[in-house]
């Protein structure tokens, strides 16, 4: 099956080879035959009823420094494509959105991955509250007096913006803090969104969780340890990746979130996990892949494409029936 492929995310020249999930997602792609196309947000265009993109062919290899060999601009109609991989890093603002919207005119006769459509209704930080029972203590608010009362009733908070990413704008306030009013007050000065609030979990010392769901099924998993004088452990801002194994938990929390994600089409999807308490469930573009593989001596990326070229495949047979 050879598969032409588009890759929807930020200036490949900018990546980090050695950690991005997309990267390895295309070597896979390339390895396996199927033609990769490259292009930005910012280049879909809607044209009476078409979504076009400006897009580059790419071929890609790990070599630092030349890991990417672009092709001349072409305009391509993507409902001639076969996938698109949409894979650009958040914020989860409204260009963000406007590209989910525009991906809902070709998906599914292309394949769009994750479904935009889903992806737009299922922010990290919002969508985990379908599973308020699996989650720390926590409140989602705009109200600083519902933020006090909460600090109240469980001392140190981690309070941080509903649409932030990558451990952005995460503090931690510990309960005899005299900061919060001012921190509440910049955040409402500059950010015109509500608030999650959540109880401090110390077991965040020992490490948060990383596991990645395909189709709904967990294939591996990296615990992100935060640096001493960090509380995020997100590996971009020092978290030190370690080996891990998942917890009989760890295993409960994915059965009971499994099936919602397979229904919605969200086949790439990496959960957080601190202290056996779900806290995030990231759709947009997850990370995580590589540093599995380096532990484990997988090929997630391999896995992905199974799932992905099994897709395409169940689609050609419902078209085309014996």
């Amino acid at each position: 099956m050879s598969l032409a492929v588009a890759v929807q995310m930020d200036p490949i020249e900018t990546i980090n080879i050695d950690t991005d999930t997309t990267f390895a997602l295309m070597l896979e792609a390339q390895r396996r035959g199927h033609l990769l196309y490259h292009y930005l947000p910012r280049d879909l265009t809607w044209r009476q009823g078409r979504v076009v993109a400006r897009a580059r062919a790419v071929r890609v290899q790990r070599v630092k420094g030349a890991h990417a060999s672009l092709g001349a601009p072409e305009t391509i109609d993507l409902e001639t494509l076969d996938v698109v991989l949409m894979r650009q890093d958040p914020p989860f603002n409204l260009a963000y959105i406007s590209a989910t919207h525009l991906l809902d005119r070709v998906h599914p006769r292309t394949l769009v991955v994750n479904d935009p459509h889903s992806v737009r209704n299922a922010p990290e930080k919002l969508f985990v509250t379908e599973f308020h029972e699996l989650m720390p203590p926590s409140i989602i608010t705009y109200d600083i007096e519902e933020i006090r009362a909460f600090r109240r009733e469980y001392g140190d908070i981690i309070v941080k913006p509903i649409y932030g990413n990558g451990g952005a704008g995460v503090f931690h306030i510990k309960k005899d803090d005299t900061n919060l009013n001012s921190l509440i007050e910049l955040f409402q000065r500059f950010l015109d969104e509500p608030l999650m609030v959540q109880q401090y979990l110390p077991a965040v010392r020992e490490g948060d969780k990383r596991i990645i769901l395909v189709d709904g099924k967990p294939v591996g998993a990296v615990n992100r340890v935060p640096a001493p004088d960090e509380t995020r452990a997100n590996l971009h801002v020092g978290g030190r990746p370690e080996p891990t194994r998942l917890t009989k938990r760890d295993l409960e929390i994915c059965e009971a979130i499994g099936p919602a994600l397979e229904l919605r089409g969200l086949l790439l999807v990496g959960i957080d996990v601190i202290g056996g308490y779900l806290t995030e469930i990231n759709v947009t573009s997850p990370t995580g892949i590589q540093e599995i593989d380096r532990f484990e001596g997988t090929n997630l990326a391999g896995t992905v494409w199974d799932a992905i070229e099994a897709k395409i495949a169940a689609r050609a047979d419902h078209r085309h029936p014996t």
